[in-house]
Formats: C-alpha cells, structure tokens, sequence
C-alpha cells in the first residue's frame, strides 16, 4: 500500500482516501504506524469541538446544524459521530449519518460513523487518531459526536479543543443530569429544543450551578449557556459565536497549546499500555501465569510481582 499517496490524496480532498485511512485506523491495521508518521506533519491547525449530552438532547441534529454555519462561512467540515456498539451482537447502527443526509453531496464535508467497539467514556478507542485524519485531510473545523452519555462518561474534554454539554428541557432533573464531570467539562452548555416548555428553567438552573462551583482566577473562562432550538435552525448562529468566542481565549490565554500537549500525552500513554496488554496476552502471557500462581498461594505478594513483570 502507498500509504504517502494515500495520504496526500486525502490532504486534496478525496473521501475515499480519507475514509481508506479511518479504516486502517479502526482495524489496527500493519500500516497504522507509517500512517500516523505520514499525517502527523499535517495535523494541528483543524477546531476540535466536542458535543456530548444524554440520549435525546439532539445531538445528532446540532451537528448538522453546526455543519450547515460552518459551510456558510466557506469552512471544510469533518464529522466524527460515534455510536454504540451492542453487548450482545456485537454490532452497531450507524444511525448518525441518517441525520445528516442533507450534507451527503457535499464534498467540503466529510462524516464518518464509528462505533465503540465496547470502549467505555462515549467515544471509540480510535476516535483520536480518526480525528487526525480529519485534520491532516485540510478540514478547519473537526466536530466529536459522543454516544448518549450520562454523569461519568467525560473522555471527550480529552479529545477536543472545546467541549459542548447539550441538555433539553423535559428530560427530568437538569442539575442532576448535568452533575458532577459532566457540568465540569462543560466550556458551552447549549439548552437544546428551547421552543419547548421548561427551557428558561434548565439554563437558570445550570447557570446557579456553574456560579456555586466558580473558583476561577482572572482571565479564565466562564463557562456559557445558550439556548436554541437547533431543529427549526435557532440559537445556531450564537452557538458558534460562544464557539469561536472559547476558541479566541484559548489561543489569547494560550490554553490551546496546554490542551493538546496533555492530549498527546494521554494518546502516547493509551498506546503505551495497548502495547504493555498485548504483551501480557502474548509472548509474556506464561510469565504471567507463573508469578498470578505464586501470588495466588501466597508466596509472593502482587507488587513484586508487577516488578518482575515488568522489569
């Protein structure tokens, strides 16, 4: 495979390119090293925004929203809609790109489905380096659907230049949905479906919540609450101006270059120990059994033996 052709390919546009490249990073595949070496000159200019939010908040249609104000402005746009894959088969519905068919024809965008392969926090394992594709194949704006998440499920706010929280009226206790991790990776809380009943109320509320929890020095962000109804094509265009508003004092306070360093960080480490476990599961697995046994019958404790594991 000439992956330099592949990857140049995919810088000038071409889909199939791209999404051959996405493959060989879902698959794991022989070539995925001489596939990042090739992009990683290329990547680091595209918006990473990450939506996330419980199942029904609208999400999916946000997205396509998001696209259609991005397009408007002349942007390239690439879509990474992660669902989630069955316990019992196995298999995933890639519903998400049903949602966004009125930008199938558009070749300044590209949208990608992948599932989370049992990959806990609401993203796919291979969701970082899809997302470098993206950004190597020239698109300006890169936006992370997550799977309907609940209050633990923050590993987005690890992947994404700006993180955005959508909650919808009629969905029970908004303070209670948006708790803990959740509220606190929050850098835009969007009140989705605002036409309905109730929407005052949730973003009151979230706004109390983010004030009782306020610590913050001066020039950081405060975090900013929009409503829209992004269905009929409301509140839209002041979503993306709290968007573009984060993504300036990223830049200003020059938080954008401490986010994606602790980003790498945390890819190099996730690479690290996929390598430590196959590993153990391969040629290392023997010593393994042999030092569980010992600790098993008590005539080694587990430190040591991770030591001898590992040393």
């Amino acid at each position: 495979m000439d992956v330099a052709g592949l990857v140049e390919r995919a810088r000038g546009g071409d889909p199939r390119a791209v999404a051959r490249l996405i493959t060989l990073v879902e698959n794991d595949a022989p070539q995925l090293r001489e596939v990042a070496a090739a992009l990683a000159p290329h990547t680091g200019r595209a918006a990473v925004i990450g939506l996330t939010g419980a199942p029904g908040v609208g999400k999916s249609t946000t997205v396509s929203a998001l696209v259609t104000a991005y397009r408007r402005r002349g942007l390239r746009v690439g879509v990474l809609a992660v669902d989630p894959t069955s316990p019992f088969t196995g298999g995933a519905l890639l519903g998400d790109r049903v949602r966004m068919q009125d930008h199938a024809g558009d070749r300044e965008v590209y949208i990608r489905s992948m599932a989370t392969r049992g990959h806990l926090g609401g993203l796919a394992s291979a969701a970082p380096q899809a997302v470098r594709v993206l950004d190597a194949a020239g698109c300006d704006v890169v936006l992370v659907e997550t799977v309907g998440v609940g209050q633990s499920e923050v590993e987005i706010a690890g992947q994404a230049d700006t993180t955005v929280v959508l909650l919808a009226p009629g969905m029970g206790d908004s303070v209670q949905a948006a708790k803990a991790g959740v509220l606190e990776i929050g850098d835009v809380f969007v009140v989705n479906k605002a036409d309905r009943d109730g929407a005052d109320a949730v973003a009151r509320e979230i706004n109390q919540m983010l004030a009782l929890g306020e610590a913050r020095a001066a020039g950081e962000w405060r975090p900013v609450v929009v409503k829209a109804a992004t269905a009929r094509g409301e509140g839209v265009e002041e979503v993306v101006a709290s968007l573009e508003k984060h993504r300036g004092w990223l830049e200003e306070a020059g938080a954008l270059a401490v986010r994606r360093r602790e980003r790498a960080a945390r890819e190099v480490e996730a690479i690290a120990l996929a390598r430590v476990r196959a590993r153990l599961a391969g040629t290392d697995g023997a010593r393994l059994d042999a030092l569980a046994e010992q600790v098993a019958d008590g005539t080694l404790d587990p430190y040591t033996a991770s030591d001898r594991l590992l040393g």
